[in-house]
Order: structure tokens, then C-alpha cells, then sequence
């Protein structure tokens, strides 16, 4: 298969990928609007399934990015989920930061992938 099918196809699934995420934080904010964990889990899968795919050292960055994201986030949550139980106030404001910390790697992300930039620089060390 031609190189340039193959980079289209990865940038796409990495677009579509980062949607979904983009989907799920914005929706991890706004009160009510929990549609996450399935379209997590999707997005998820798919850059586990596709990221052997990927030949671009570049590319590679950011399905890597994506994962332990989404890992650091579930780690997060399942850690401050016993706030919730405890304290109604501290569960909520740890939640929001998650949140929202996630969002601001989702649009990193997007943002470095638009430019064709990789993660690697700024994810060293978070």
C-alpha cells in the first residue's frame, strides 16, 4: 500500500480519535453531560489497535500521548473516586481539575497534530 494512503489514514484515525476525547472532556466539565466512559473506552481501543500501524516517529508520539492520558486520567479518577463518599465538595473539585486538565491535553494535542508536531517534548516528564 502506498505511504501517503497509509499517513492519511493514520492522521485521521488520530483526528477522529482525539474528537472523541475531545467529546468525553468537554463533557467530563459541564454538569450533566456525561457521555464519556464508552466513547473513552472506543477511542481508547482504537489507538491501541492502530498505534503498531503507525511508521512516523511524530504520529507515534501522539497516539502515545493519547493512551497514557487516558490511562493517568482513569488512575486519577479511580484514586479521588473515594472523595466522593467522604466529602461531597473535595470529590467535585478534584474531578473538575482532572477534568480539566484532560481537556487542555486533548487541545495540546490536537493543536501539535495540526501543526504535524510530536508530543514528545512537552510530555516528558508529566
Amino acid at each position: 500500500m502506498d505511504d501517503s494512503l497509509i499517513n492519511d489514514s493514520n492522521r485521521t484515525i488520530s483526528w477522529v480519535s482525539y474528537f472523541l476525547h475531545l467529546i468525553v472532556a468537554v463533557s467530563a466539565i459541564i454538569p450533566g453531560a456525561q457521555v464519556g466512559p464508552v466513547l473513552l473506552v472506543v477511542a481508547l481501543v482504537m489507538d491501541l489497535v492502530k498505534k503498531g500501524d503507525v511508521r512516523e516517529p511524530w504520529m507515534a508520539s501522539h497516539f502515545d500521548f493519547r493512551i497514557r492520558t487516558v490511562l493517568w486520567a482513569a488512575v486519577l479518577y479511580a484514586v479521588t473516586f473515594p472523595l466522593w463518599f467522604l466529602f461531597f465538595l473535595p470529590g467535585w473539585l478534584a474531578w473538575c481539575g482532572i477534568s480539566i486538565w484532560f481537556l487542555y491535553r486533548i487541545v495540546l494535542g490536537m493543536v501539535r497534530l495540526n501543526a504535524a508536531r510530536p508530543m514528545i517534548e512537552i510530555d516528558e516528564g508529566l
